[in-house]
């Protein structure tokens, strides 16, 4: 691992921001049905709604989830108008996300306000699954699970990992530490709360064998504090400060065959679920012919958690 002769403050990660995307309070950014395997083992449909909300307060290195923020707390009402927005356009589903790009019990974000009427929403699916920061897991998580358990719906939280390596974890600005991560996961855990981790691939400062054994080492420490999945995040520039990195010869994407080997590996542990994130994963091969059947391939392995023959490729 290299140093950087960028100084990675958060001050300097935000000016190197370019600018946000135009969104609307009323709206979610975006939204989608996609099929997952459950913690117990049936593959069932997912209704994803990217939340329009306020941004995150911790500006992590590699993020670009900013982009579909505002800089203001959202009006108390616009978050469940944004779920009835996509749910009405969107075919039935038996789990429910709710992602809005930073941590769901920051009050700042999802107002508190709004619990009931999201609670009401969320009737009639299985399970909401929301995202939060590890330092921000505490009671309020207790109280919106009880919430949702009215109603017989299961509360599940994703929480980012990031990268367990000693030196690349401080420099993402996560403001978290191991500790820190092992207490929240131990306490939702405690609690009766599905938890599952992002892991990401290849940050910068590592080199492309080193980015897939640091998120396999990732991966195996989620799995040793009892979280239910782990989901595989493949680091893209896009944020102004990666390019910079970039640029300097510290950051570059993983392969496409890392992104492989991570997930061929990572079932194999067999202690849990492990997806790779496959959006727009075509960015990350080296070939155009495989690229296809390769991506799909890591889609069905997916929804399986079962290892395929890999593609053998005459062009590669």
């Amino acid at each position: 691992m290299a140093d950087t002769p960028i100084e990675l403050t958060e001050r300097n990660i935000v000016t190197a921001r370019p600018d946000r995307n135009p969104v609307d309070v009323n709206t979610p950014y975006s939204f989608l049905v996609e099929p997952e395997r459950t913690h117990d083992g049936r593959v069932e449909d997912v209704a994803t709604v990217f939340l329009t909300n306020r941004e995150c307060p911790f500006k992590c290195l590699m993020c670009d989830l900013w982009r579909n923020t505002t800089e203001q707390t959202v009006p108390i009402g616009a978050i469940p108008q944004q779920i009835d927005f996509a749910l009405q356009r969107l075919p039935s589903a038996r789990h429910l996300k709710l992602y809005n790009s930073g941590n769901f019990f920051d009050a700042k974000a999802i107002p508190r306000e709004d619990w009931p009427a999201i609670v009401e929403r969320a009737r009639g699916f299985q399970a909401v699954i929301v995202e939060n920061h590890p330092k921000l897991c505490g009671d309020a998580c207790l109280d919106f699970r009880d919430r949702l358990a009215e109603h017989g719906v299961e509360l599940e939280i994703a929480i980012g990992l990031e990268m367990i390596h000693p030196e690349v974890l401080p420099r993402l600005n996560k403001q978290m530490t191991l500790d820190d991560y092992s207490r929240a996961v131990e306490f939702l855990v405690g609690a009766g709360i599905r938890v599952r981790s992002f892991v990401l691939l290849r940050p910068p400062f590592l080199s492309e064998e080193e980015g897939v054994e640091w998120a396999l080492r990732s991966v195996e420490f989620a799995f040793d504090r009892r979280v239910s999945c782990c989901a595989v995040i493949p680091v893209r520039a896009g944020n102004g400060i990666m390019e910079q990195l970039a640029a300097a010869g510290q950051f570059a994407p993983p392969k496409l065959s890392s992104l492989e080997a991570v997930l061929e590996r990572g079932i194999a542990m067999n202690r849990g679920r492990v997806f790779v994130d496959l959006w727009d994963a075509q960015q990350f091969a080296t070939c155009r012919s495989c690229v296809d059947s390769r991506v799909a391939r890591l889609n069905r392995m997916n929804l399986n958690q079962s290892m395929e023959l890999s593609i053998d490729c005459p062009d590669c």
